[in-house]
């Protein structure tokens, strides 16, 4: 078990029986009490942020998460099929994931460097463009949007498919 000294930024931890990732921390030690550590937490399931006050030397425990860059390749049969673009291997995703019946179209570009801002800081990442049309007469835009913010989560956090 590790303690709230090794919380850092892209940290894994298991909390509340779910996986966070520390987006932000902060240690503080007020003139008067007890240290402690301020973070806000990522769920990695659900995408939605949490803020939680550790005691100084709370102990915590950390999960070990495999990030991996992937890139779209093209369709076989009902499955969308994306490459690992350092060892090349290839995983299969069901259409599912794209709402049958298909009524739109995903336009997946690229990855290439691009400069960004996070957290306040520019930083140089890699960044695939995504682009979905759909037919207004068949779906409302509010769940065509959620598909393509989930899609974009597991892009970025591909253990969100073992769940």
């Amino acid at each position: 078990m590790a303690t709230t000294t090794d919380i850092k930024n892209g940290l894994c931890i298991n909390f509340n029986n779910d996986i966070y990732t520390i987006v932000e921390f902060l240690h503080v030690k007020p003139g008067k009490g007890a240290a402690f550590v301020r973070t806000k937490m990522r769920n990695v399931k659900t995408g939605r942020m949490l803020e939680n006050t550790f005691p100084s030397g709370a102990k915590i425990d950390i999960v070990r998460v495999e990030r991996r860059p992937y890139t779209y390749l093209y369709k076989e049969g009902d499955m969308h099929v994306f490459m690992h673009t350092e060892t090349y291997e290839q995983i299969y995703i069901p259409e599912a994931i794209i709402n049958a019946p298909q009524t739109g179209i995903l336009g997946v570009g690229r990855i290439v460097q691009k400069a960004v801002v996070r957290g306040g800081q520019v930083a140089v990442r890699d960044v695939m463009g995504l682009s979905l049309t759909f037919d207004h007469r068949v779906m409302d835009g509010a769940p065509a949007g959620e598909f393509l913010t989930t899609l974009v989560r597991m892009l970025e956090e591909p253990t969100l498919l073992l769940f």
